[in-house]
C-alpha cells in the first residue's frame, strides 16, 4: 500500500529545496560540499547546576540527507564541522554544535530524509 504521508513529505522536501533554500557550503576539514539548505532556528532551554536556566538559540540548516555527501560518501553532521554562508556580501562561518549534551543535529521528518543541523556563528571570512 502507498504511504501518502511519506509521498507528501517527499513532495514538501522538494518544494522546500526548490523555493525556500539557499546555497551554502558544508565543510569538514579540507573537504567541502555545496548544498541547498533552508534556514531556521531552534531555541533550547538548559537547566544549569546552579538552578538557573540558560537559553541557547541556534541557526539551523535544513538539508536533504542525500545531498550531504562528499565524493559520494554520505555524511553525518559532527560538532566542529562548519557551514559558510554568504549574506549581504559577507561570508559568515557557522559551526555545527548543540548546547550541553544536546545533539548537534536531528532528523527533520519521520522518514529520515531531511536533517536539521544546529549551528552557532563563529566568525567571518
Amino acid at each position: 500500500m502507498v504511504d501518502l504521508l511519506e509521498q507528501s513529505s517527499a513532495w514538501l522536501d522538494g518544494q522546500r529545496k526548490q523555493f525556500l533554500s539557499r546555497s551554502v557550503t558544508y565543510n569538514r576539514g579540507s573537504a567541502a560540499v555545496v548544498v541547498l539548505a533552508a534556514v531556521g532556528k531552534t531555541t533550547f532551554e538548559i537547566d544549569t547546576t546552579g538552578g538557573l536556566t540558560e537559553t541557547f538559540e541556534s541557526r539551523d540548516y535544513i538539508v536533504l540527507a542525500a545531498d550531504l555527501a562528499i565524493n559520494g560518501t554520505p555524511l553525518t553532521p559532527q560538532r566542529g564541522d562548519t557551514f559558510t554562508d554568504v549574506q549581504g556580501g559577507q561570508t559568515l562561518v557557522y559551526e555545527v554544535t548543540g548546547p550541553g549534551r544536546e545533539p548537534c543535529w536531528r532528523w527533520s521528518n519521520p522518514y529520515r530524509t531531511s536533517m536539521r543541523i544546529h549551528t552557532k556563528q563563529v566568525g567571518t571570512q
